[in-house]
């Protein structure tokens, strides 16, 4: 089975009150899995990370074998493609966990989408924000 992710993070104050959401889609665009994490207090990078993690971690247990994630955080994405150097150590772990859930997949890609194409996404990481507030 093949599914698309789209996974976003958001940070209020960047770092502040953090969210991620991921939304997992079916071959044929429906959606079979809306996920949401509140993080408390974050950087919004840590949100993106956390938000693929949660995702990819949604669809091994599904039993997705094909994954074709879409994110609108370059750094996450230029990372997790090896283009770019994880500098950060905080991110680093993250991005570790990341790249060994990916490689679990048998056919895998990762893209740079557009803010726009990303929305239901990234209402979920701001639903999750909402809902931890008090």
């Amino acid at each position: 089975m093949r599914a698309t992710l789209f996974a976003d993070g958001a940070a209020r104050g960047n770092p502040g009150p953090a969210g991620s959401g991921a939304l997992l889609l079916d071959e044929t665009g429906k959606p079979i899995a809306e996920l949401t994490l509140s993080l408390g207090h974050a950087t919004n990078n840590v949100a993106e990370y956390r938000a693929l993690i949660l995702g990819l971690e949604e669809a091994r247990r599904l039993g997705i074998e094909q994954i074709d994630v879409r994110m609108d955080s370059l750094l996450v994405v230029r990372q997790m493609q090896g283009l770019w150097k994880i500098k950060h150590p905080g991110l680093r772990p993250l991005a570790l966990r990341a790249g060994a859930l990916l490689a679990q997949f048998g056919q895998r890609t990762i893209e740079h989408i557009p803010r726009e194409e990303n929305s239901r996404a990234d209402r979920l990481a701001n639903r999750a924000i909402d809902e931890a507030a008090p």
